[in-house]
């Protein structure tokens, strides 16, 4: 008996030791790995960056371990790894400047785009060079490349510079003939998002705030482009005028726009003279997803080393309020996620990250019910990207802060419902007909083979009506202001985060970094660590996940590029909520 008990107690010692000694070896270890890293011994000396953006951009991407064998031309790249790239760079001595090659993006608004430009302006201030090289620059990568130091065009080459245009698709006439009749319920007199299927041409509203939109925006580009090209917003507007994306590339250089033409051997020679690699040697250049490795040695770091959190939940992508979330947004996973993030006591703060133009109504309300229960534990700093609106506004107005970029399209306050009657495509096209016998008058209420009664027509207007109520009231608890005052900026008028600020929808103009800063100010907090969730998937998740039609969605966007949006609202509107806050379906910018 005696031997049992100095068997069990030498067990219980040993089972201590090694949970005390396991995790402090586990932290030598990375600290170890990320030593080695911040020597910068995997990066050889005067190496650069190469940020080759060709492709689609969204807030977060993960790696498709079959990317390469469905043969996927449309690489996808999530903003969080360029900006955490170009701030690596900007740390690492053996990293002597960037590379910016420009080909066509897609996914991308005007926000993301000057968040990135920030970040390169931010890496230059090290002292480090940019280099920036096109074949044919479109408007919002040449916009995007005028920080550089030297804008390098091929000598065939061209720049898209002609202005902002937003030309939306319209349903109605296509709708008619196959005798599909849209029902539209809706409030606001800026809700534009159903006048694609009642309408043939924009409304003077939605033509009003469309071109104040376009203004703010044009002119926010006009003053950067500006002060990196050193010329003049007049001079900048009289080229768009001219239409410049088919001019002669030696005139690019004679108006400023361009420095230099060099075809791509000569930019990657005068790169080398930057460096001081000979003319014979290969330059030395490193990848993204090398900094991305490199940033997850780091990261992993900060966190066994810090004790508070400060969590960046990313949310984009339409809302949807059902269990079977297409791509985008799903309300019941944000929830569950955000709860555990309230519950997590190592988490001090919260930012959420919002790229969303809405959704389901229903969806953006219960995301909007837990972060309130989220701000009454710890701090919610909202971070609005390219878009935030209607229902990504809902969810967001109920934050402590709110940090939008000054050409964020936000606001949207409104709501609206487009149920379909396919009375006309089944009786007279198809040839059914149809009979009822019924107990009530509405007892078959929103079956597709009748146009709504005027009794329910009424129904389902007041329907939307108190929905639009909620959404005023829900904005006006979260800025603090009484509910008339929201009334006067809503009515689904769509605004620029710098207007928005103007009228008190948004906090303060800034990105992602300064969102991050607000919270911690707010939380308390001098040493913490930044962790981005919903978590990377493991990789044996991510090829179980892998589905064929993420390759289908690879080859749509392909197919329709820039009417992909509309697309994919068509190919999804069987599965949408009935009652929608949300942007117009596309907006068509650029």
């Amino acid at each position: 008996m005696k031997d049992f008990f100095k068997t069990t107690f030498a067990c219980m010692l040993g089972m201590v030791i090694a949970g005390l000694i396991i995790p402090i070896v586990g932290i030598l270890i990375i600290v170890g790995i990320a030593a080695s890293s911040s020597a910068d011994s995997d990066i050889e000396k005067n190496s650069v960056l190469f940020l080759d953006l060709n492709g689609i951009i969204e807030e977060r991407a993960e790696e498709n371990p079959f990317a390469s064998i469905l043969n996927d031309k449309l690489k996808t790249y999530g903003l969080d790894d360029i900006i955490a790239a170009i701030k690596e760079a900007k740390a690492n001595e053996n990293i002597k400047g960037i590379y910016l090659q420009t080909g066509a993006v897609e996914g991308v608004s005007g926000a993301s785009l000057e968040e990135i430009r920030g970040e390169l302006a931010s890496f230059k201030e090290s002292g480090k060079f940019i280099v920036a090289y096109g074949d044919q620059y479109s408007q919002e990568l040449y916009y995007l490349a005028t920080v550089a130091d030297k804008l390098i065009l091929n000598p065939q080459g061209s720049i898209g510079w002609h202005g902002l245009a937003s030309t939306p698709v319209f349903y109605k006439d296509l709708l008619e003939k196959i005798g599909i009749e849209m029902q539209v319920f809706k409030v606001g007199t800026y809700k534009s998002a159903v006048e694609p299927f009642i309408a043939t041409e924009m409304s003077d509203a939605n033509r009003e705030q469309l071109t104040e939109m376009l203004d703010s925006t044009w002119d926010e580009l006009l003053t950067a482009v500006s002060a990196s090209r050193n010329v003049s917003k007049e001079k900048l507007n009289e080229y768009a005028d001219k239409f410049m994306d088919f001019c002669q590339a030696e005139e690019y250089v004679a108006c400023g726009m361009a420095d230099t033409l060099l075809y791509k051997d000569g930019v990657l020679d005068y790169l080398k003279s930057l460096t001081g690699v000979s003319v014979d040697d290969e330059l030395n250049l490193v990848t993204m997803k090398t900094m991305k490795d490199r940033l997850k040695v780091s990261s992993k770091l900060e966190e066994a080393i810090a004790e508070s959190k400060i969590a960046v939940y990313y949310a984009f992508g339409e809302i949807d309020g059902s269990t079977s979330s297409f791509d985008g947004i799903n309300s019941n996973k944000v929830i569950k996620d955000l709860r555990k993030l309230r519950e997590d006591d190592d988490v001090k703060a919260v930012v959420l990250r919002v790229n969303s133009p809405g959704g389901s109504a229903y969806g953006s309300e219960q995301i909007w019910r837990e972060v309130t229960l989220l701000k009454a534990a710890k701090p919610v700093v909202v971070s609005m990207g390219d878009y935030a609106a209607s229902g990504g506004y809902y969810i967001s107005c109920a934050a402590d802060c709110i940090v939008a970029s000054p050409i964020t399209l936000t606001g949207s306050i409104g709501i609206f419902g487009v149920i379909p009657s396919a009375e006309k495509l089944l009786k007279e096209k198809v040839g059914l007909g149809f009979d009822v016998v019924k107990t009530n008058p509405m007892a078959d209420f929103g079956t597709m083979s009748r146009t709504f009664t005027p009794q329910e027509r009424v129904v389902l207007q007041n329907y939307v009506n108190n929905g639009y109520a909620l959404f005023l009231k829900r904005c006006a608890d979260g800025r603090g202001v009484a509910v008339e005052e929201i009334a006067k900026i809503a009515e689904g008028r769509v605004w620029t985060g710098s207007k928005a600020k103007e009228i008190g929808l948004v906090d303060e103009l800034g990105d992602l970094d300064r969102a991050i800063e607000i919270a911690a100010q707010k939380a308390g907090l001098a040493d913490y660590s930044v962790k981005a969730y919903p978590e990377e998937k493991p990789l044996i998740e991510k090829l179980m996940d892998t589905k064929k039609e993420d390759y289908m969605e690879t080859m749509a966007r392909e197919t329709f590029g820039g009417y992909y949006n509309s697309v994919k609202f068509i190919r999804n509107i069987g599965n949408c909520d009935r009652i929608q806050a949300r942007l117009p379906f596309d907006l068509n910018i650029w």
